[in-house]
């Protein structure tokens, strides 16, 4: 719950709200992988689903780094209805979709919207984003768009 609530107050308008459907408890400690169900805000019939790991308080006081998750997460985004696309940003460094903090002030998981137009493929792409230091943990997924029936909103 206290994930949930901190992920709503770090969204910016325009990204897409994240739904907690699932806790697994990997530990005695309190240690939990969270799943989050996130519905792209301008495709609407896509869902993306993400897991990654939340501390526990024992963990955070036996470590000393009280104030940072790990940034590692997965993620699987599917069509989940019919698909009308609204106005996305067809840039090859696409869109935020979805983020949320990963620590106080510098770091961040993202979900990243990139629109492969000449396969026809919705990519979505989870990373870890620093203010100082890049990060190599990521994941990707992909919505096909190919024989869909797609609404396009924008033209």
């Amino acid at each position: 719950m206290k994930r949930a609530l901190l992920t709503l107050l770090c969204l910016l308008p325009s990204m897409a709200a994240a739904e907690q459907v699932g806790e697994v408890g990997v530990d005695w400690v309190g240690n939990d992988i969270e799943i989050e169900a996130v519905a792209d805000p301008k495709v609407k019939g896509v869902t993306c689903h993400i897991a990654y790991f939340d501390r526990g308080m024992f963990d955070r006081l036996s470590k000393g780094n009280w104030f940072e998750d790990p940034s590692n997460a997965s993620i699987a985004c599917r069509q989940t209805g019919p698909i009308e696309i609204g106005d996305i940003d067809r840039d090859k460094d696409g869109e935020d979709v979805f983020r949320t903090s990963r620590s106080i002030i510098l770091k961040s998981l993202r979900v990243k919207r990139i629109y492969d137009e000449k396969n026809q493929t919705l990519i979505y792409l989870a990373h870890a984003a620093e203010l100082t230091d890049g990060s190599a943990k990521l994941a990707i997924s992909t919505v096909p768009l190919y024989g869909t029936e797609v609404t396009w909103l924008d033209e």
